[in-house]
């Protein structure tokens, strides 16, 4: 009994033992878990939609123009779940049909063999191969799947996929000759016959779409369709009269019908259709147990939505709704609305669902928005983290002490005034604090309400967010939150696969003068350049907004020095290599500067010089760099450049025998890859390293076997590129770095004109075991803090490695003297452990943006991360040695100071005692 009792003790302690383990486990960084981080998840814009609201649960299931799947709740927009697939053609969503949506019938029609079930929701995505996917609706899990292998690959990147009667139809037309059309059993993939082939010259991919089961293009003021689904298709044609030349568009739900110039025309006669409505879009649905079309569209800067029975095409006065539309939002297409069965049936319970096109899914029920989502920051492709304005009582001081220093020039070289400046300040302060206690302060402004006002610390900053659709974001980088949003109309990336660019000309330490943010990019009418100044605080238009320039823009940089009130301007080189600088008044600042152009396809590069006469500006061509290879196949696939408000700190590195090695820092140099087909090697990569200043070539190298994915990192005195080793399959990172030796040529200033001699040049080679998809440095004010590299992975982490792991200049050996000191021993491949995972699991799909910037504590460096997701973070490399803990002991400290202060009071009067007993001896 005795020994039971003693086993039945151990077993218990062991259980206590084990509980407390995994429970400290558990909670390891518990306490830091989005504490300062944040992120925000995204779908994309909406392509399909369906909306149920009686059924058994309410649900919105999309598909988007992100290769993505969703169940949103209908009441709130937040995501139920989510299926992300392949990224490009191959993750193409071709169809998303729901089993409610269908015809009756088409369930127990569309089973498998020997089964009764039919699909939940079906999907079609990609075309080499095509996959054809059954779903639950209410859960996203996957229940079965068939593929699709097309013999011509290229000729399937075109098809097109229709569901009907429990059939499913695979459209694939080779343009100006015939249609090739296929049904298949939907959920078993067995093809019920032969493939039709239906001759048809005038089809051409940019006049035709498929309208439910229909075939229809746009042939000068024709409208020809075919029925895809009959046994002998014939081909039917209708006048249009006069069109306006805009691609047409479909009707979700409404089988033989097309937009064009706002209004609906059905292929055939017999076709019911309203064809007196006007509207910008169109969707159907049931209403009262009737179909129904609804329209929306935007007149006076109001959404103005309507509702017409299809039958009659009489207006449904319970369905009509009209709100205000802010600006940023862009042009509106109505995808799908259903109404709850109630015995009012007064239209209250009707919900309608938009998508826009700048990204942003609205809801609309009651003449009222009922939630939004903003999905343009799926595609984010520029950010800047701009200081907060200073508050109210902060600014009235800096505003009174800047008004005496202009008074007194003397304040910042005088000891004994800039002390008198140092009491007048705290004067002041005291004075603003007693007004604001009393309540005779000044009222706060509108930002201050907001909480946008700077820090001690620098933390807390104004993100501002570009996207691919132009939609620029002002976010709040502590909470996320979304302070503003703007939308620039007809905007797209210039050519050559360039993004649109943000860019900071003032920031918001030059008080009063508030800060200025400008967003650059290409007319989409014309092709010239667009520029849109605005307030990165506040979203508001400055200096005249929205610019329209009369000329293509090949190339443009932020000058380097600010002109009397503090804005930096832009210059531009446009298609005919002419100067031009906004604003005008900013031009001598332009004198003297070099420029470089970079043109990818024919792999060149020209350097040019600036020179300010006569009030115009000129440029003298100086160099050119042809990188294109002897057979001029190379073409240029990667310009990398310094940051350029990076600072170096340190200018060497010191050695075993306590020597220094001294880095070649040229703020000139550019990094250039290019890319070539080789019938040995199979892939050239070839890198140089340019001084875009004088045009030397101060360094190149050739890999061979290596293709890209390519993602390069340019600091300092150093470069790492990750890229893809064909010869034995794997990613690899590549590091350079450059040193002059042990002797610098000029310690003070840099010259590109007389450059010292050819700097000395270490290089190494890791193995990474995953795929990168991003690579970025951190950054901080002064450049103390130790570099890392922060790399994006395809399973959506972002791992911090120390720029020590990467250096080419650990020793092979594993003697106690490396070649510098405290250098890792040589291991070819690269950790990546979990603990420098700084979005631990808060995965990142598709990351494919890594953006850092400087805080105001050194120490400290702010990150955001972006793919189909956002996420922002702040990391320091080298710890927080400039900041407190938060569980410091304040009270302890205190104690500890009055202690030894009243100690050494009471020792030394006791010791001038002791001194004065022992004087009178």
């Amino acid at each position: 009994m005795i020994a039971t009792k003693r086993s039945w003790s151990k077993a218990v302690a062991l259980f206590l033992l084990v509980t407390t383990t995994i429970s400290t486990v558990n909670c390891l960084y518990e306490d830091q878990i989005k504490k300062f981080d944040w992120k925000t998840t995204q779908i994309g814009g909406v392509s399909q939609a369906y909306l149920e609201l009686n059924g058994f649960q309410p649900r919105l299931l999309v598909s988007t123009r992100e290769n993505v799947i969703a169940s949103l709740c209908p009441k709130t927009g937040e995501i139920i779940w989510r299926q992300i697939f392949e990224s490009g053609p191959r993750g193409n969503i071709k169809l998303l049909q729901l089993s409610s949506a269908a015809s009756g019938g088409d369930n127990t029609a569309a089973a498998r063999p020997g089964t009764t079930s039919g699909f939940d929701l079906l999907t079609v995505q990609g075309h080499a191969p095509a996959l054809v996917r059954g779903w639950n609706a209410n859960t996203g899990n996957l229940e079965w799947e068939w593929s699709l292998m097309p013999i011509q690959t290229e000729k399937a990147a075109s098809s097109m996929w229709f569901y009907r009667n429990a059939m499913l139809y695979h459209v694939l037309p080779v343009w100006k000759s015939h249609l090739e059309v296929t049904p298949y059993f939907a959920s078993s993939g067995q093809a019920t016959g032969n493939t039709a082939k239906i001759t048809a010259p005038w089809i051409t991919e940019e006049k035709c779409l498929l309208a439910g089961t229909y075939l229809a293009c746009v042939e000068g003021n024709q409208l020809i369709s075919l029925d895809l689904t009959a046994n002998q298709p014939q081909v039917l044609t209708k006048a249009l009269g006069e069109t306006s030349g805009k691609p047409i568009k479909a009707v979700e739900g409404l089988n033989g019908v097309v937009i064009v110039d706002g209004k609906l025309v059905p292929v055939r006669d017999d076709i019911k259709t309203c064809e007196s409505l006007r509207g910008d879009s169109f969707t159907i649905g049931r209403f009262n147990n009737q179909n129904v079309i609804v329209t929306a569209s935007i007149k006076d800067k109001n959404l103005v939505i309507d509702g017409y029975t299809l039958d009659t095409c009489q207006q449904v006065s319970e369905l009509s709704h009209s709100l205000v539309y802010p600006e940023h939002y862009g042009p509106v297409q109505i995808k799908t609305f259903d109404c709850k069965v109630n015995r009012n049936s007064d239209g209250k319970g009707c919900l309608f669902i938009a998508d826009t096109t700048d990204d942003s899914i609205l809801a609309i029920q009651q003449s009222k928005f009922r939630w939004t989502r903003s999905e343009a920051l799926a595609n984010v492709i520029a950010t800047e983290f701009i200081d907060l304005p200073l508050a109210d009582s902060e600014g009235e001081l800096e505003n009174e002490m800047k008004g005496k220093a202009g008074e007194d020039p003397s304040l910042e070289t005088d000891i004994v005034s800039a002390f008198a400046h140092r009491i007048g300040s705290q004067v002041m302060h005291f004075k603003s604090l007693l007004l604001h206690v009393i309540g005779l302060g000044a009222k706060p402004s509108a930002t201050q309400k907001a909480g946008i006002v700077r820090d001690a610390f620098g933390l807390h900053k104004m993100l501002v967010v570009l996207t691919k659709s132009g939609k620029v974001f002002g976010i709040d980088n502590i909470s996320g939150k979304q302070h503003w949003q703007l939308y620039l109309k007809n905007v797209e990336e210039f050519g050559n696969g360039e993004q649109m660019r943000l860019l900071t000309q003032r920031t918001s330490k030059h008080f009063p003068l508030q800060a200025l943010c400008v967003v650059i990019a290409k007319d989409k009418l014309s092709g010239n350049g667009v520029l849109y100044r605005f307030n990165p605080i506040t979203g508001q238009p400055a200096e005249g907004g929205l610019l329209q320039l009369n000329y293509k823009i090949k190339q443009l940089s932020l000058l380097p020095e600010t002109d009397t009130d503090f804005v930096k301007g832009i210059l531009i080189v446009d298609a005919n290599d002419k100067v031009q600088v906004y604003p005008e008044n900013a031009k001598v600042k332009a004198d003297g500067l070099y420029i470089y152009t970079a043109d990818k396809s024919k792999g060149s590069l020209n350097g040019f010089h600036v020179k300010y006469e006569n009030n115009q500006l000129t440029t003298i061509p100086l160099w050119n760099v042809d990188v294109s290879g002897h057979n001029g196949d190379h073409e240029i696939i990667a310009v990398a450049s310094k940051n350029p408000i990076e600072r170096v700190h340190s200018q060497g590195r010191v050695m075993p025998d306590r020597s220094v090695l001294y880095k070649y820092i040229n703020p000139n140099l550019v990094a250039v890859f290019t890319q070539a087909s080789d019938s040995i090697h199979k892939y050239l990569l070839n890198v140089y390293l340019i001084d875009v200043v004088s045009g030397s070539v101060v360094f190149s190298m050739m890999h061979r076997k290596v293709r890209p994915p390519l993602h390069v990192v340019h600091s300092e005195n150093w470069l790492a590129y990750a890229h893809y080793n064909d010869k034995v399959r794997r990613t690899e990172i590549t590091t350079i770095e450059l040193y002059e030796g042990k002797t610098q040529a000029n310690s003070t200033v840099w010259s590109s004109l007389s450059a010292p001699p050819m700097p000395l040049v270490e290089r190494q080679t890791y193995i990474i075991p995953t795929l990168v998809t991003s690579m970025r440095e951190t950054i901080t004010e002064r450049g103390i803090t130790s570099k890392d590299v922060l790399i994006g992975t395809s399973s959506g982490s972002i791992v911090e490695l120390p720029w020590a792991l990467l250096d080419p200049r650990r020793p092979i050996s594993s003697s106690s003297n490396g070649r510098d000191e405290g250098a890792l021993p040589y291991v070819p491949e690269l950790p990546l452990p979990t603990e420098n995972m700084i979005n631990y699991n808060q995965t990142i799909p598709r990351l494919r943006y890594i953006y850092t910037a400087p805080s105001g504590l050194e120490s400290t460096c702010l990150v955001v991360s972006a793919g189909l997701d956002v996420f922002v973070t702040r990391i320091s490399p080298s710890k927080t040695y400039d900041l407190l803990k938060e569980d410091f002991d304040y009270i302890l400290i205190s104690i500890v100071l009055v202690v030894l202060t009243t100690g050494s009071l009471v020792a030394k009067h006791l010791a001038s005692r002791k001194s004065l007993k022992q004087a009178w001896k």
